[in-house]
């Protein structure tokens, strides 16, 4: 006996299409508390590293520059601080260490410029270089 699914679901591809599309969108953009694009935040501008005390881009805020960071150099937060979510706004990679000497024998991990938004770190932020492109 051999039966056909085509009537019995109409439609099944267009709706694995548009699930995929839904799927690639949300791992693709940065979504916050359920916008349509990135989050918006406070302060953070062009050109800056933001990194905030909680997550979903809540508490403390420190901001840096470029003009006022070393490239590739270890840049601690102050004592004591350190940052649950980040958006990176420079323009180029960042890489954020849980060691706030940049110790690569805990936790670390680099995002991309011009527009990465974590609104939860896996680990808390103490340190992080700025990278020529």
């Amino acid at each position: 006996m051999r039966t056909t699914m085509r009537s019995a679901m109409p439609g099944t591809a267009a709706v694995l299409a548009l699930t995929a599309a839904a799927l690639a969108a949300a791992v693709l953009t940065p979504t916050h508390a359920g916008a349509a694009g990135p989050p918006r935040l406070r302060g953070c501008g062009p050109g800056e590293l933001c990194l905030w005390e909680k997550a979903e881009f809540k508490g403390q805020r420190h901001t840096y520059e470029l003009a006022g960071t070393d490239i590739e150099s270890c840049v601690a937060l102050p004592e004591g601080d350190s940052a649950a979510a980040l958006a990176n706004r420079t323009g180029r990679p960042v890489t954020t260490y849980q060691s706030a000497e940049c110790d690569e024998t805990a936790e670390f991990n680099t995002y991309p410029g011009n527009g990465t938004w974590a609104p939860e770190s896996p680990y808390r932020v103490r340190a992080f270089k700025i990278w020529e492109r």
